[in-house]
């Protein structure tokens, strides 16, 4: 009871990246608090396929919903078995990756069990919290971090009082790692048809397809990233051309993207990629707050920007001031000479 619970979410029998991510996480909150990591995945098939996938990133307890007509994803059946599940279980925390279906399933299932939900979480912690109106103290709380107001403030949102917590992460901000190849964990397969009411399968899937993405850019070591300060789509193909000398990808701030600059799926930061890159060049990015969440990780930021009091410039490790129309040309030229 009131143990620490990941949704898996799956394509076909693959284990989607962020889920894996969500376990590292789990497991260490899980260590926190003195509990079990379960998890939980439903789909078709998976008997044997997924097990190998989850158990390794310290899952005590795997939940397999294995059943007709659970994959594709569809609503309802999804959240009938977490409501019901949940029920039984009462955990105290539910991680899911804030994709399409954490989207739509997260509060779908927090709505049901009155929980709450917060979206798009950058950091989860442990700690604390004194209620200054009751004068109640909480001990052993989520503390789901996420910027708000647009980005202009950080916000730590707690839950005390109802359960269980529930988070949804993006892919990419947290940095998936395996507890033990061989560890064991109790794997169960529940009947479905305890917990999905048949009326849940009255929407049908008829066609599913997967488009593979254009680029790597959230498993690049090296990303080159423009904002505004590029100041046209055309200005961006210097960093296209840099990032092909030093084998890496493409990125751009909110508003290069907004402004047509680059295409939407290669933005960085709260609404768009969380990368985690060995170097990161910032072209003509001014740093805020919304940007500075996908990719503060990196290892080396390297700042290309005319204003030396650009925010970038404070959590970068090297800063260049100048334009990007007068320093990314050298870089090419100097990479094209010494790269091998």
């Amino acid at each position: 009871m009131n143990n620490v619970f990941v949704y898996c979410e799956i394509e076909g029998t693959a284990v989607k990246e962020v889920s894996q991510e969500l376990l590292t996480k789990g497991r260490k909150l899980a260590n926190q608090l003195g509990v079990q990591l379960h998890a939980v995945v439903a789909g078709e098939g998976l008997k044997g396929k997924v097990e190998s996938q989850i158990l390794p990133y310290g899952v005590d307890k795997l939940f397999v919903f294995d059943g007709e007509g659970l994959f594709p994803y569809t609503s309802a059946p999804h959240t009938d078995i977490l409501v019901n599940l949940f029920k039984e279980e009462q955990p105290q925390i539910c991680l899911m990756g804030a994709t399409v279906i954490g989207r739509d399933l997260g509060p779908r299932v927090s709505s049901s069990l009155t929980s709450g939900l917060t979206a798009d979480c950058t950091q989860l912690e442990i700690g604390d919290y004194d209620d200054n109106k009751t004068k109640a103290h909480y001990e052993n709380l989520l503390y789901q971090i996420r910027p708000a107001f647009g980005g202009n403030i950080v916000a730590t949102i707690v839950n005390p009082d109802h359960r269980p917590q529930m988070a949804t992460v993006r892919s990419g901000v947290m940095q998936k790692q395996v507890l033990d190849e061989n560890y064991k964990g109790e794997v169960v397969f529940p009947e479905v048809a305890k917990y999905v009411s048949p009326e849940a399968y009255v929407v049908k899937v008829l066609d599913h397809h997967v488009e593979e993405a254009k680029h790597n850019l959230k498993g690049s070591p090296i990303v080159i990233a423009g904002g505004y300060g590029m100041g046209s789509k055309e200005a961006f193909d210097m960093l296209f051309e840099l990032a092909k000398v030093l084998h890496g990808e493409v990125g751009g701030s909110r508003a290069a993207v907004d402004a047509g600059f680059c295409d939407h799926d290669r933005q960085i930061g709260q609404t768009g990629v969380t990368v985690h890159p060995k170097v990161y060049i910032a072209c003509g990015i001014s740093g805020q707050i919304q940007h500075i969440a996908g990719m503060q990780d990196s290892k080396i930021i390297i700042s290309v920007n005319s204003d030396p009091d650009a925010p970038i410039n404070k959590i970068a490790d090297y800063v260049i001031v100048g334009t990007a129309e007068e320093v990314v040309p050298k870089l090419i030229k100097y990479y094209k000479q010494n790269s091998k």
